[in-house]
């Protein structure tokens, strides 16, 4: 399951100081507006000390941790929705990803500069999500002329359906009201997949702070931009890029010291990993043996029968059962012939919804 986040934000607020952390890459972080022009794709791993422990348990010949992808998007200005700056070129990238990191400058220093001048988050974040609100206007608009006709003449069921659906995003737009925020049934949803709305995608904050601020406590620009997001119960990650691209230099070891010695359990990217992770309902389950450990990513919500799917799709296809372990019970007994004579071990269907954590043998016949 490939899975992308793509990180915005005006020019020099440490997108790319932050891109280079997340991939240990070294694309380029200029000091000024557009140095990133074409969007870097880096794909990351997913902490999870669960894995580590399979993988000291069975001892296997390849262990393959759980992934995602981020992308880092061409900085953005006011106008880019009519062409200003990078314009299109940066809308089409951001729709391409499944979610939103927008990353907002909440620390001082006069040799960086601000594209704007001054720093005030509030202003950065009206500046890029007016943008999507008036990218995804202008194609429900430009679709509803087309479409209008068709719905009122023929009353055909879908071309009733889209119209309606697209007249219910607009009158959220022309408000400056995302379509995230908005309620849909499965017909209306099915209708949005059809145009990668922007806005319609889960959005979460980086507060990028000073590596002071990260020690001493969150500043005043961190507040404001909590409480300013609050009203779309989004999250905020507050992180110091440069120091999580400098963490990112360090050997583990090295890396937990330092954090330790700061008292911080979690760096500030495994934190927006787990917290990216968690926005777009995506859990974890595992496959184990002496050949290879394998975590394996799928949304919440999953069968057991569509899960073996993203194993192969012969074996959903030949699907029979499903020998499920929880890893609790496994990490409890540390070991799965004790987990089986505790009664442990479940054989499920496919109907089965597959649970955080749960390790599974799938039965199939092709």
């Amino acid at each position: 399951m490939s899975l992308k986040a793509g990180i915005v934000g005006l020019p020099n607020v440490g997108k790319s100081t932050l891109f280079n952390a997340i991939t240990k890459k070294h694309i380029l972080a200029a000091n000024y507006p557009f140095a990133t022009i074409d969007p870097n794709v880096g794909v990351v791993t997913v902490p999870d000390s669960r894995l580590e422990f399979l993988e000291n348990l069975y001892v296997p010949k390849n262990t393959v941790p759980t992934t995602f992808e981020f992308t880092d998007i061409a900085g953005l200005v006011a106008g880019a929705s009519k062409g200003e700056g990078l314009g299109n070129q940066f809308l089409s990238h951001i729709r391409e990803v499944d979610a939103i990191v927008e990353v907002v400058r909440c620390f001082q220093d006069d040799n960086i500069i601000h594209v704007s001048g001054e720093i005030d988050p509030i202003r950065d974040i009206e500046i890029i999500n007016v943008e999507l609100v008036l990218s995804d206007l202008e194609i429900v608009e430009s679709r509803i002329e087309k479409i209008a006709k068709k719905a009122s003449t023929t009353k055909e069921k879908d071309a009733v359906l889209e119209y309606n659906t697209l007249v219910k995003c607009r009158e959220a737009l022309v408000k400056n009201i995302p379509i995230r925020k908005l309620d849909f049934d499965e017909d209306e949803v099915l209708v949005l997949k059809n145009f990668s709305f922007i806005t319609a995608k889960p959005i979460i904050y980086v507060a990028n702070v000073s590596e002071n601020d990260v020690v001493n406590g969150e500043n005043e620009y961190v507040k404001k931009v909590r409480e300013y997001v609050s009203q779309e119960n989004c999250g905020v990650i507050v992180m110091c890029a440069k120091m999580e691209s400098e963490l990112s230099e360090m050997e583990e070891s090295e890396k937990k010291l330092f954090l330790n010695e700061l008292g911080i359990s979690y760096s500030g990217l495994d934190k927006l990993i787990f917290a990216t992770y968690d926005l777009l309902g995506l859990q974890t389950f595992f496959t184990v043996g002496k050949d290879e450990c394998r975590a394996w990513t799928f949304r919440k919500g999953m069968n057991a029968k569509k899960c073996a799917g993203l194993i192969h799709s012969d074996i959903e296809r030949g699907f029979i059962k499903a020998e499920i372990m929880k890893y609790n019970d496994l990490e409890d007994l540390k070991d799965d012939k004790k987990v089986q004579e505790a009664g442990k071990l479940y054989l499920e269907g496919k109907d089965y919804i597959m649970q955080d954590g749960d390790i599974v043998y799938f039965r199939f016949n092709v």
